[in-house]
């Protein structure tokens, strides 16, 4: 699944569009390395997103093409979550 499409389904971005221009930004990185959007996210990636003033580190623990709002949060845990420092 491409990495806009399972930022969406998974909840973690609320809008495609703004996961597929925070990837463009250079705001989302996997396994520590800057991706497009296009990017085929795989069981066991690990995601880093800048999202405006927090720092959020996720491990990707499926891939499904559809989530619902309850079972979209099984889809990832959550590594650290931490504003961002200035």
């Amino acid at each position: 699944m491409r990495l806009d499409k399972y930022l969406k389904v998974s909840r973690i971005i609320k809008r495609r569009t703004v996961a597929n221009e925070a990837c463009d930004a250079g705001r989302v990185q996997v396994n520590g390395k800057a991706v497009r959007a296009s990017y085929e996210v795989k069981t066991g990636d690990v995601l880093e997103l800048q999202l405006g003033p927090r720092s959020v580190k996720a491990q990707v623990l499926s891939v499904n093409e559809y989530a619902t709002k309850d079972n979209a949060a099984e889809m990832y845990q959550i590594l650290s979550d931490e504003p961002n420092k200035l």
